[in-house]
């Protein structure tokens, strides 16, 4: 996909997740909205990964360690046929298979996510998997930066440290807001590529809510260096929606009617602007 395309299938997510999140009643959507442009490109211009084949030994492996955000995960696994919409649509709903954090029973999940903290330390032990293996593989690990208090994230960084994984990816969702509030209020974070790089690792920091500067930072990773890599990805909360971007309480929620139709709107018309520009080019 080029630019056009990417943004274009990141808005018809958007769409699909809103009405996931309304009509199944429950979800974390303003992290959903912040992250989804990453998980956009990852799924449609980087990964490694095949529906028909989920258990192929040579596969990119990918953790949304911010297991919170499932209902944006559930609609990209969706759309890339690894579930199917019948699924999909029993989200929130009694006896659901979906629930509100990704496990392996579902297909196309690595590992079962949502205990915060956790997910790099998997990243780790399956790039070192892959080194030991001789296997040409990638793994990547999306995080929340509330995320980043967990002490456990920065045992693994030294380990990927220690062992050169250069086939190792994290990315943060720096969206700067979690459930309390502010991060810097809650717990400071910064500075978040200080801390990394005295950890060994490359850092890149970028504007996550431009499709073409994610396409890049992963486009121009340098798989031969030695060390692991971190993507600061900058992002708004509540990325795309006016009345939930920045703000801290979508950190969880949905949208009343009179919401939910408004975001609607919003995406609606961008997607047939995306649409007009695609046409000129």
């Amino acid at each position: 996909m080029d630019f056009i395309e990417l943004k274009q299938k990141s808005e018809e997510l958007r769409l699909n997740l809103i009405n996931l999140v309304h009509s199944g009643g429950t979800g974390h959507i303003g992290g959903d909205l912040s992250v989804l442009n990453v998980l956009t490109v990852l799924y449609y211009h980087t990964l490694n990964v095949n529906p028909k084949d989920t258990k192929n030994p040579d596969r990119d492996r990918f953790i949304l360690s911010k297991g919170h955000c499932a209902e944006a995960l559930y609609c990209v696994l969706c759309d890339k046929g690894f579930i199917n919409e019948e699924e999909l649509e029993q989200y929130g709903k009694d006896y659901a298979h979906l629930g509100g954090h990704p496990d392996r029973s579902i297909n196309g999940v690595e590992l079962n996510t949502g205990a915060l903290g956790h997910g790099l330390s998997a990243g780790v032990g399956m790039a070192l998997a892959a080194k030991m293996q001789h296997k040409a593989y990638k793994t990547f690990v999306v995080m929340g930066d509330g995320e980043q208090a967990e002490g456990s994230i920065y045992e693994a960084a030294m380990a990927a440290n220690k062992y050169r994984l250069d086939n190792l990816v994290a990315i943060i969702d720096r969206n700067g807001l979690q459930i309390s509030g502010s991060t810097e209020d809650v717990m400071p974070l910064e500075s978040i590529r200080a801390r990394w790089e005295a950890f060994g690792w490359d850092v890149n920091e970028i504007n996550g809510d431009d499709v073409r500067q994610i396409v890049n930072a992963l486009d121009n990773i340098n798989f031969n260096s030695g060390h692991p890599h971190l993507i600061i990805s900058d992002t708004t909360k509540g990325y795309g929606i006016s009345y939930m971007e920045n703000v801290a309480k979508w950190h969880h929620g949905v949208p009343n009617q009179e919401q939910y139709e408004t975001a609607l709107s919003e995406i609606d018309k961008r997607i047939h602007q995306l649409y007009k520009e695609g046409e000129k080019e």
